[in-house]
């Protein structure tokens, strides 16, 4: 009889049991908070996978993830992903059983020179059960300490590694798993549980609902912090890097992972309404094909792709929404109306009538001066005998109007001219070109190409004569296939030779950095980014080309050659010209207005 009061007592206990079960997974009130409301404000990335153990598997076992796990400057940024690929493999059959619950992985900034990652996991209603915490336990030996701490009503775990020294915080915020090696993130993420700011930005979430559920996982990008994740590597970053923290507001894109481990990321960017008038009137413009490559040379490091279905329909909607600030619409028309009634010139008809649909800004690696990146910037035009005629005419004005004169000069039959207007295509383009200042131009076929080094035209030149150029290089060819043939921007990247370009500019200690970083850079050689007018969005394309390191050192070539000096004494020129240093077969002759010598320079 006792036994049998015993078995019934066990098995009473068994029934309710399974009547709790059944209550918290299919009665209990389903109250299940969303992951995003609980990931502090300033994230900079953030990472979601609905079957994160597929996607790391995925991930893990990629050429591309094997290489990188191996360069230890990598490891030690990647540190806590490689503890929890640790704890993945350890406890495979544990996180089985959260695998088709989302997880959102988010970088903070924590210091001007470090960030912090911090986890979401949705537990979905097995949150209820309050044996969870305890078989946490479980998962613990000898080498860890469990620690519990409240904030804000809300209890922290404390995971402390004897080993290492570090601590792993965690919360359990109703159906949610939080956990973080940074402190503040864990309490900052119980702050955003009473009070979101993130996920409840319209912003934010019009790109979220774009992006959707698919694919391996998703990333975010919030470029309002992006700036502040870049100056962590450089404390100066360039105003590119302002300009893209300044002008866009979220990214949001859906990743997959082929058996190469080239990542190919497809999805949506919206932009800044505040003083952003270019990529506004960019997106109302259409697109267009990309021809540019047809001059740009093989040694491009950088070609940034603005296209649209014609420029003067550009320009009039860059007029057009710059008069939602009408001061700064006044400042600009006034700009404009000085230089006109100074040089006797109309800009529409002799500039904006013969632009085509493309205008692009190059990056090329220098032949002359290594610590000097050459710069250029091509218009394609749509009728070339109409963009000489109007370029003559302008130059022929500032001739009438200027002291110091400038002959043009033949260089392998094409004629190099300087436009000695300070500041020009700043006022009619926008602050991200002032980096050409007082341009010298060329004419090649349909393109015109300016830049404030005519060394630089002179490399093009050399370039497009030995038929050099991307058009001609099956590895661009092939890369640029995987985009759209038309788009309203388009970013492409050499990165063996951005990172010579960069490597050559940097002080000793950056350069010390590079190179033990350099096989984790490179081992990604192109990367280009894609942005395509959709309603009032831009439809967005990213890819990075992994790459084996060794073939990348032999397929994409850098320069290694040492550059020729510059003297000092031609390390600058009149203010009143420019201050490039000429480097060409020939002479440049400067005359006054009366049509006097004042300046002759052998090249």
């Amino acid at each position: 009889m006792t036994k049998k009061r015993i078995l019934f007592g066990f098995l009473g206990l068994i029934v309710l049991y399974l009547c709790y079960l059944a209550y918290i997974f299919i009665l209990s009130p389903k109250t299940n908070l969303q992951s995003i409301y609980l990931i502090p404000k300033d994230a900079v990335f953030i990472i979601e996978s609905e079957q994160p153990v597929e996607s790391w598997e995925q991930i893990s076992k990629s050429e591309g993830w094997r290489h990188l796990k191996k360069n230890a400057y990598f490891s030690d940024l990647t540190e806590n992903i490689q503890r929890v690929d640790t704890i993945f493999n350890n406890n495979h059959k544990l996180f089985e059983f959260f695998d088709n619950r989302s997880l959102f992985i988010s970088i903070h900034m924590i210091s001007p020179k470090d960030y912090g990652i911090f986890y979401v996991l949705d537990l979905k209603r097995i949150a209820k059960l309050q044996l969870l915490k305890t078989y946490l336990n479980t998962l613990l030996d000898g080498g860890y300490v469990l620690s519990k701490r409240t904030y804000h009503e809300q209890e922290i775990l404390e995971v402390h590694d004897r080993e290492s020294k570090e601590t792993m915080y965690l919360a359990f915020i109703k159906n949610q798993l939080v956990a973080s090696y940074t402190h503040t993130l864990v309490e900052a993420s119980i702050d955003q549980y009473m009070e979101p700011v993130l996920g409840r930005n319209l912003n934010f979430l019009e790109i979220n609902q774009k992006v959707g559920h698919e694919d391996l996982f998703r990333m975010y990008v919030q470029y309002h912090y992006f700036d502040d994740y870049v100056q962590m590597y450089s404390d100066r970053p360039s105003d590119w890097v302002k300009r893209v923290s300044e002008n866009f507001l979220f990214s949001g894109f859906y990743f997959d992972l082929d058996e190469n481990s080239s990542l190919t990321a497809n999805g949506y960017t919206n932009i800044s309404g505040v003083n952003e008038y270019y990529l506004e009137a960019l997106q109302k413009s259409g697109t267009a094909k990309r021809s540019v490559p047809e001059v740009a040379p093989n040694s491009t490091a950088l070609y940034i792709s603005y296209g649209f279905d014609s420029f003067a329909e550009f320009y009039k909607n860059f007029e057009s929404v710059q008069q939602n600030d009408p001061e700064q619409f006044e400042s600009y028309q006034t700009s404009i109306a000085k230089m006109e009634k100074f040089l006797k010139i109309d800009i529409k008809e002799h500039f904006v009538s013969w632009i085509g649909d493309e205008i692009a800004v190059l990056q090329i690696q220098s032949h002359i001066n290594k610590g000097k990146n050459d710069v250029a910037l091509v218009l394609k035009a749509n009728d070339a005998e109409a963009a000489k005629t109007n370029l003559d005419f302008v130059v022929e004005q500032i001739r009438k109007k200027t002291p110091v004169k400038f002959k043009a000069v033949n260089y392998k039959d094409y004629e190099i001219n300087f436009l000695s207007i300070k500041g020009f295509f700043k006022m009619l383009l926008g602050g991200r070109f002032d980096e050409f200042d007082k341009p010298y131009f060329t004419q090649i076929d349909d393109f015109v190409i300016f830049s404030d080094s005519p060394n630089t035209l002179k490399g093009i030149i050399d370039k497009v004569s030995e038929g050099d150029i991307l058009a001609t290089s099956e590895e661009f060819k092939s890369f640029d296939e995987r985009f759209d043939s038309e788009s309203s921007v388009f970013v492409y990247s050499n990165v063996p030779l951005l990172f010579d370009n960069m490597y050559a500019l940097a002080d000793a200690p950056t350069k010390q950095k590079m190179l033990k970083n350099k096989d984790f850079i490179i081992c990604f050689p192109q990367v280009g980014l894609q942005l395509s007018p959709e309603d009032d969005l831009f439809e967005s394309r990213l890819v990075l080309n992994y790459r084996n390191v060794d073939e990348v050192k032999r397929t994409f070539k850098t320069s290694t050659s040492v550059n020729k000096a510059i003297p000092k004494n031609q390390a600058s020129a009149s203010t009143e010209i420019t201050d490039a240093v000429f480097d060409l077969v020939g002479t440049w002759r400067y005359y006054d207005k009366n049509g006097e010598q004042v300046h002759k320079k052998r090249f």
